[in-house]
């Protein structure tokens, strides 16, 4: 009973901090939506989005594990295509099949920044990518998760998600798969002698150097809108509270 009572609680904290009116919707049943739609979601785990999630979360370890061992490094590279491939057909399919879960909705993100974490991981283990690449993907979503936190004082539900942060998630995913693959070589501009900077420095590279840096940019103009959102969102807050208080 105590084993029920503490999942319990923890299932309602995690559907609170994930999506808090949804959540209450359905506690008050208030709720319109139909059962398995993402203003709904349902309580089922066996389901086919659900499934695709779990196996790209073993197509990425496995990727990972052939990549650095250097073991059948065109098995590696089929297994995170197919992993980012994934990524957007599980949310396709819980939308269009109305199997939306709660299980996805918590699993898939977590899912998605351990395919990019491992990507940008192996790139940088191998050498093909600098250091400061990883530093900065995990870094900046390690920033992000600090305002998120920050922001929770006032405002119990994520900042909405925006176009040009997928477009970044894009682009590193696709930036990857042409690293990793060493697909459309070119010899880039000399414009610095730095190791730390392929593409820029003369020596023959993928264009998915380009991409990635393309993605940089882009995330970094990301997290720059979310913290002005977040702001934004904590001084609205505090003035209405304040003229309450008044």
């Amino acid at each position: 009973m105590l084993t029920d009572s503490l999942k319990d609680r923890f299932k309602k904290t995690l559907r609170v901090n994930l999506a808090p009116d949804i959540a209450q919707a359905q506690v008050d049943g208030t709720t319109t939506a139909p059962v398995g739609t993402p203003d709904n979601p349902s309580d089922k785990i066996l389901t086919l989005a659900n499934f695709i999630t779990i196996c790209r979360f073993v197509l990425t370890m496995a990727f990972l594990v052939l990549y650095v061992r250097d073991e059948s490094r065109s098995i590696a590279l089929i297994c995170y295509i197919v992993a980012a491939v994934t990524d957007y057909l599980d949310g396709w399919i819980a939308r269009s099949t109305q199997t939306v879960s709660w299980f996805g909705k918590v699993t898939d993100p977590i899912m998605d920044r351990v395919l990019l974490f491992t990507g940008v991981l192996g790139l940088v283990i191998i050498g093909t990518l600098p250091p400061w690449v990883a530093i900065f993907v995990i870094g900046r979503d390690l920033v992000l998760l600090g305002g998120n936190i920050y922001l929770r004082q006032w405002y119990k539900r994520p900042v909405d998600v925006i176009y040009i942060g997928k477009v970044s998630t894009a682009l590193f995913m696709t930036g990857f798969c042409f690293l990793l693959a060493n697909l459309c070589v070119v010899t880039g501009p000399a414009m610095l002698n730095v190791s730390w900077l392929p593409g820029f420095n003369g020596q023959p590279a993928s264009l998915g150097i380009y991409m990635v840096y393309i993605a940089i940019v882009l995330s970094t103009i990301t997290a720059v809108i979310y913290y002005k959102q977040g702001f934004a969102i904590r001084d609205a807050i505090i003035a209405e509270q304040e003229a309450q208080g008044e």
